[in-house]
This record gives structure tokens, C-alpha cells and sequence, in this order.
């Protein structure tokens, strides 16, 4: 079974369907997912939300070790994607040497605004906590207390790890930054990410890539 928690926010509630639709679409394994709901996680994620922090689930994402039981692998992802490929060739690319995997961008944001208004914040390792497979065996810093209360560049720069050796790297056709990676063809990307902001809203609807976003939605629609 791959064990997969996706990001939900209730501002972008069809993207989390829309990606749930085409992670099970093209899968060939059996692919149990999960929305990281505050709304489900309020008995242990406390933490109150800051300014800077443009989802809902910015920093719950880190409680997926513990929800895991800190056993086995799990696939987190952030909802403002679309997968284009199987998934289980990114459930393949696990590696016990590492205690994560991530694509290792070197994304430097241009705005200062990114969608919904949302403040865009620039730090080492940006991107890198959006996808992330989680070794939750070697993930075991990431308690409750530690999501709730550690400041958000310790977590999203994996300062828990204590060694950045332990941070391994998948492909970047598993984390396409829409519109700031330079376009390629849909051949060459297997999970397309509109961090900036996806055609579900008004403003994006003209984004890279939207067409794909759009027809998957048609598709998750259609009965017969």
C-alpha cells in the first residue's frame, strides 16, 4: 500500500480532489490517501497560525511521521499539484540511507505576493518540504510538541535532522515549479506543482499547464 497525506486547505478544496483523482487514475498499486485537515488534527496541532504562513497545512505537514506511527514510508504533498505518472515509480525511488527525500530546488521567488494575497517568503531550501517522502522510522525529532512549537525555517529546512546528508533527492520531474521552472513537455514531468497559484483560481486561470489542471477536473467530473 502506498501511504499517501496531502495538504488540504479549505480555500483550494478542489485541488485536493483533482490531485487525489489523478494520483488514483494512473496508479498501478493500491494508494491509500489521506488529507492533513486541521480540522482532524486539532486534538494535537495547536499551533496558532502566523502571518507568513500561506496554507493551512504548512506546518502540519510535519506531523505525518506521527500519524504514520513512525513506521514504514509516506508520501506528503502539497494540494496545488497534478500527477501525470504513476506513482508508484516515486514510492520506488524510497532509500533506507535517507531519512527524507525531496526534490532539492534552488527556487528564489521574484514576488512578494503570491495567491489569495498571501505574503511570499523567501529561505534556503524553498519547495523542498512540498514533496517529501518520509523515512518515518528515522523521523522521529517530528513529535507533536516539536510541529507545534519549532519555528518555520527549523521545519521546512529540515533542521530536525541535525545532518542535510540525511535529506536524499528524487528527480525534479516530481516537483515542476509551474512557471518558474522552464517549460518542458508533459513527457519529461510526472508531478507538476502551480505554487504560485493554480487555474482554480481566477487570477491563474491563464497559468502553465492549466489546460492539463482543467481537463483533469472534466475528467473527475464525468459519470459514464
Amino acid at each position: 500500500m502506498i501511504r499517501v497525506f496531502i495538504g488540504y486547505d479549505s480555500h483550494e478544496t478542489v485541488a485536493f480532489h483533482v490531485l487525489s483523482h489523478s494520483i488514483h487514475a494512473r496508479a498501478s498499486q493500491p494508494v491509500a490517501i489521506t488529507p492533513l485537515m486541521l480540522t482532524q488534527v486539532k486534538d494535537i496541532f495547536t499551533r496558532e497560525r502566523n502571518n507568513l504562513q500561506s496554507t493551512e497545512f504548512s506546518f502540519s505537514r510535519f506531523l505525518v511521521p506521527y500519524l504514520s506511527g513512525y513506521e514504514g514510508w509516506s508520501l506528503f504533498c502539497d494540494c496545488d499539484m497534478l500527477m501525470l505518472d504513476d506513482i508508484a515509480k516515486l514510492w520506488a525511488l524510497r532509500d533506507d540511507r535517507f531519512a527524507v527525500q525531496v526534490v532539492k530546488h534552488n527556487h528564489v521567488p521574484l514576488e512578494d505576493i503570491k495567491f489569495l494575497n498571501q505574503a511570499q517568503t523567501k529561505y534556503e531550501k524553498k519547495n523542498w518540504s512540498s514533496v517529501i517522502l518520509f523515512n518515518n522510522a528515522k523521523c522521529k525529532a517530528l513529535t507533536v510538541d516539536y510541529a507545534n512549537t519549532a519555528t518555520g525555517l527549523e521545519l521546512h529546512q529540515f533542521k530536525w535532522l541535525g545532518n542535510d546528508a540525511l535529506i536524499g533527492e528524487i528527480p525534479h520531474r516530481w516537483n515542476h515549479l509551474v512557471d518558474y521552472d522552464p517549460q518542458v513537455p508533459v513527457e519529461q514531468l510526472s508531478l507538476i506543482h502551480y505554487t504560485e497559484g493554480g487555474p482554480y483560481f481566477e487570477a491563474y486561470k491563464n497559468c502553465g499547464y492549466a489546460d492539463l489542471w482543467l481537463n483533469e477536473r472534466q475528467r473527475m467530473l464525468s459519470a459514464g
